[in-house]
């Protein structure tokens, strides 16, 4: 399967979940949809993780806790080897380490390697702790033979990679595996990637084991200015190696303070994107239903974009991945959920004419947006 020339990240994204759910290539949880998809075949891939030097060699082992990656926890553990998983979206640390019961059976041990599992049987790992990570796997939606990486748009598997370079965890040699299907193996641009996106050097998929002697450099370490206020406060270890390296003497201002946003430097807007709850104070006028093609102001004065069509799953980290990728991330956003829309603010006319020109065809799933200038409600 060849992506469309000239796409997107979420492009390739969509049309490689769109696949894998038209030719039923995966198992639960379905859809695959914004998911690192669990595909069919997985523990069939992950059989070739063992013939690796690198796995041979190695004594500790991070693995991504999603579904398609159990069986390489599991071949960790029988092979006695330390096992890590990252804490979900890192709300409690970084990293747990998996401690099966004293004298575990292969039956024990796979029960280990699963989601409830590694919650059972785990032990947090300090920021303090003294780590050093062997070999590292993470899940893809799509790499490139060549060792690039499309994750699912969050961003977790770049920042873990970026923490543990932080705290002297890994190092540039340290190897990075995925396990993913045939179909998740596409030809795509390295233009599409930043600085901050994660490669791979090996891919194991269920009839191939590939590897990509990549030499784009790893993340050296985590790019504040790409970081928002907003993910600092939902990431409390985030918020000490920060502080650490603050210490250290290191540039940590961050993203809204530099004014600039993830994403291609080109497309970066001149101001911050924040998310606003329906609760909030928005534009007089931008949430009436006859929301329509009509300038809401002039130069310099604030105006608004109304979307609407929202599948009814969208979530708003969906939406504002989406207008990064887009280069078209407002100054506020105003989330309408239940309505099925989002108003976007932004600084001027100018800038709103620009992102309505920008996001026309824009679909979350298989939901094409409406995308209009917002109009003032008239003075009563």
């Amino acid at each position: 399967m060849e992506p469309r020339a000239g796409i997107s990240k979420q492009d390739i994204r969509e049309q490689i979940w769109d696949y894998m759910e038209s030719e039923n290539l995966a198992d639960f949880p379905r859809p695959v949809h914004h998911r690192i998809p669990n595909f069919k075949g997985s523990a069939r891939a992950a059989e070739h993780f063992p013939r690796l030097q690198v796995f041979l060699t190695a004594r500790t082992v991070k693995v991504n806790p999603d579904a398609p990656q159990q069986r390489a926890r599991f071949l960790v553990l029988e092979s006695k080897k330390t096992l890590l998983v990252p804490t979900p979206r890192l709300r409690t640390g970084l990293f747990n380490r998996i401690t099966p019961p004293p004298g575990a059976n292969k039956d024990m041990l796979r029960k280990c390697a699963t989601s409830q599992g590694v919650r059972s049987f785990s032990v947090p790992v300090g920021l303090d702790a003294s780590i050093l990570v062997d070999l590292v796997v993470v899940g893809s939606v799509a790499v490139s033979e060549k060792g690039w990486r499309i994750g699912k748009g969050e961003g977790y598997a770049d920042l873990e990679y970026a923490m543990m370079v932080s705290m002297g965890a890994v190092h540039e040699g340290t190897p990075v595996v995925t396990i993913v299907h045939d179909c998740q193996v596409v030809d795509f641009p390295e233009a599409l990637l930043g600085d901050h996106d994660l490669t791979v050097d090996y891919i194991l998929t269920p009839t191939r084991l590939i590897s990509t002697g990549c030499r784009r450099p790893k993340p050296a370490g985590i790019t504040w200015s790409k970081i928002s206020r907003e993910m600092l406060e939902k990431i409390p270890i985030l918020r000490s190696l920060r502080e650490r390296e603050k210490r250290a003497g290191k540039d940590v201002t961050l993203q809204a303070e530099h004014g600039s946003l993830l994403g291609p430097a080109s497309q970066r807007p001149a101001a911050p994107s924040t998310v606003r709850r329906p609760q909030d104070a928005s534009l007089p006028g931008a949430d009436s239903p006859e929301a329509a093609c009509s300038p809401l102001g002039g130069e310099g004065v604030p105006a608004t974009v109304c979307v609407g069509n929202l599948p009814r799953d969208a979530r708003i980290s969906d939406l504002k991945r989406a207008l990064r990728e887009l280069g078209a991330a407002p100054l506020q956003l105003t989330w309408r959920g239940l309505r099925h829309r989002a108003l976007l603010h932004y600084q001027d006319l100018a800038a709103a004419q620009r992102a309505v020109s920008c996001l026309q065809g824009l679909h979350l799933g298989a939901s094409a947006l409406t995308v209009a200038l917002a109009r003032p409600q008239k003075d009563k």
